[in-house]
């Protein structure tokens, strides 16, 4: 049975959510790990502070539709990603500009969340399984308005950390 078209796209449906999981697990290891250290930045500290938050809520919803799905989170591929979270974290938190490579890496990572979303939205669509579009509609929803921050802030964050090494004072985060 599990040759059939249904259950193949079905399958693929479930891999992604499980993909779209781990994303999530490895954007909020990076994030905890940017707040951590920021000092000179409080608007991008309380931003990403809200979107944890958010985060939270978005690893909620994907558990509850896997759970609809008889389905588990694959603990292997969130630990592996939340590993990377760490790790790119810690690459930049050697560099002299950590706030610009955790502003640009961001503002791409949540780009990369927004598409992974649209794919999810259009495999639960294809796949019967429309119940699911309005959760996976409000994790889009709020990896767009986190974008759309990041992507308003950017010119204000390099300025200010301009400004910052220029005067001497501690710039980098």
């Amino acid at each position: 049975m599990a040759d059939d078209p249904k259950s193949k796209a079905q399958s693929v449906f479930v891999t992604a959510l499980r993909n779209a999981h781990a994303l999530e697990n490895q954007a909020l290891e990076l994030m905890n790990r940017q707040v951590e250290r920021i000092e000179n930045y409080p608007e991008v500290k309380a931003r990403l502070e809200r979107h944890i938050q958010e985060t939270h809520q978005q690893l909620a919803r994907l558990d509850r539709i896997l759970e609809d799905l008889n389905e588990s989170r694959s603990v292997i591929k969130d630990n592996t990603m939340s590993l990377f979270g760490n790790m790119a974290a810690m690459g930049h938190a050697v560099a002299q500009d950590e706030i610009l490579k955790n502003a640009l890496a961001d503002f791409a990572f949540e780009n990369y969340e927004i598409a992974s979303y649209k794919a999810l939205i259009q495999f639960a669509q294809e796949t019967g399984n429309q119940a699911f579009v309005p959760p996976l509609e409000q994790n889009l929803s709020e990896e767009e308005a986190m974008a759309g921050w990041l992507d308003e802030h950017l010119a204000d964050v390099t300025s200010t950390y301009l400004h910052r090494a220029v005067a001497g004072q501690t710039a980098g985060i």
